[in-house]
């Protein structure tokens, strides 16, 4: 039976990225109303202020060409005062940008507009977190099936480019070089998305070699990095491709790829041995107090700092010393500050976890600061106004 929308529902779908003539059925009831009022009264020029309650990295670009596009389409002006640049450091209440046009023509776009800002400015400031705690680690971003939908995915992919941008600005960090979907690829400069295997295609060839196999016959010119964590045998898996591939391994075509879930150690560790591997490689590391979450990241179950350095120690006993490793498995930026407190030799870091974790973090907000220039704005929100200039002595 075909789908049937329910009752009063138009039978079409919603649409990412709405024309004006479509937005009064995707935005708040109230400032429907508020236009249709303004029709009747009297049209007014107003200026809007917008702002964050916490700190972010102003990501405004695909929300103010939206917001252009379709004051276009109305053959309304505006007027757009950017405080900040793209990929700047924003404080808590600070305005971000200034809005200025007819309030006919504005007051509709607002819930879109905020829609299309707020998460995006929080995720960049993760990606921004991320990449800046390991500076010669290459992310990918790896979001686009933790996404609401692929509106949300092309606003985290461009998120996590800006904030990566921002990381290169200041601390000189490789950042995120591509991510999982061809949509999305070209805000990192590639052509197409990154990545090779997923769980399904171990499980699928039988073998962990086997998937390798396979793979590397149908994608010859693509790098090798290979999943090693599906039975459970991380070294003994990744020592077997690299035989199997030792020519493309000793060439530096060959990356391992770390995935191992929490419920378990990677292989050949448990608490104890995790503890003796950092103590080897980065003893400051165990030094002084350490959270729980830290102390999990650092030497328990799943992708810890551990596991990361006794998979690079086998790998190098074996003659494998240019063979990259790949990790994954909820890289946040808490995370990736204690890989950089163990001096994990990751290479490049899949991860979804600069995505915002609170979404009411993500809430932008603006408010009317001036009717037909007059300064005016509800009670509480005076520090949205525009400062009086300074008189010159």
């Amino acid at each position: 039976m075909a789908d049937r929308p329910v009752s009063g529902e138009p039978a079409c779908a919603a649409v990412a990225h709405p024309a004006a003539a479509d937005v009064a059925r995707y935005t708040d009831k109230y400032f429907t109303r508020t236009r249709m009022i303004v029709e009747r009264y009297g049209d007014a020029e107003v200026t809007y202020a917008v702002f964050m309650r916490r700190p972010v990295l102003h990501t405004a670009r695909l929300a103010l060409e939206w917001l252009k596009r379709v004051m276009a389409e109305k053959g309304a002006a505006l007027t757009v005062e950017e405080r900040f640049a793209e990929g700047d450091w924003v404080g808590a209440g600070e305005p971000m940008i200034y809005l200025t046009g007819s309030f006919v023509a504005l007051s509709e776009l607002e819930t879109l507009f905020l829609q299309k800002l707020g998460s995006c400015c929080v995720a960049s400031f993760g990606a921004f977190q991320m990449a800046s705690e390991l500076p010669r680690t290459a992310f990918l971003a790896m979001d686009a099936r933790h996404c609401a939908g692929t509106e949300m995915a092309e606003l985290m992919a461009y998120a996590a480019s800006v904030g990566s941008k921002a990381a290169a600005r200041e601390t000189g960090a490789v950042g995120f070089v591509g991510n999982a979907t061809d949509a999305t690829a070209h805000f990192f400069g590639q052509g197409e998305g990154l990545g090779t295997m997923p769980h399904a295609l171990i499980g699928y060839a039988g073998s962990t070699v086997r998937a390798a196999e396979m793979f590397h016959d149908t994608f010859p010119e693509v790098p090798l990095y290979v999943l090693v964590d599906y039975f459970g045998h991380e070294v003994t898996d990744t020592l077997a491709v690299c035989e199997r591939f030792a020519d493309v391994a000793r060439a530096g075509g060959l990356g391992i790829r770390l995935d191992t879930h929490g419920g378990r150690f990677v292989e050949g560790l448990d608490t104890q041995k995790s503890y003796a591997v950092i103590d080897k490689h980065a003893p400051a590391a165990l030094r002084g107090y350490r959270s729980d979450d830290e102390l999990k990241h650092l030497i328990g179950t799943g992708v810890s700092a551990a596991a990361i350095w006794h998979l690079r120690d086998a790998l190098d006993g074996h003659g494998f010393s240019k063979v990259k490793i790949i990790a994954s498995s909820g890289f946040s930026g808490k995370k990736c500050s204690v890989m950089a407190l163990a001096r994990a030799p990751i290479d490049i870091i899949g991860t979804g976890s600069f995505l915002p974790d609170q979404w009411s973090e993500t809430y932008a907000t603006a408010d009317i600061v001036a009717y037909d220039g007059k300064p005016k704005v509800k009670v509480g929100r005076e520090f949205l106004l525009r400062a009086e200039p300074k008189p010159t002595l």
